[in-house]
């Protein structure tokens, strides 16, 4: 089982990176960098939360995991 803590450094390491993703991409589009920046921090702060929301349910979903063999 995965800590919450875990999840959490997972989804804010890929924050990191989809960030300047998206603020490239803003940037490109509107040609400003002020709302670019605003863009990326915005998207950022929307789907780190997503997706730590994200793993944490899938934890609670049984599909794909292996069975186990032995009981508590």
């Amino acid at each position: 089982m995965e800590t919450r803590k875990r999840s959490l450094a997972k989804a804010m390491s890929w924050r990191f990176f989809s960030i300047f993703i998206t603020a490239g991409v803003s940037l490109w589009v509107t040609g400003s960098p002020a709302t670019a920046i605003g863009i990326g921090l915005l998207d950022s702060l929307v789907k780190t939360g997503l997706y730590y929301g994200h793993e944490r349910l899938w934890l609670k979903i049984e599909f794909g995991k292996p069975p186990t063999d032995y009981q508590i």
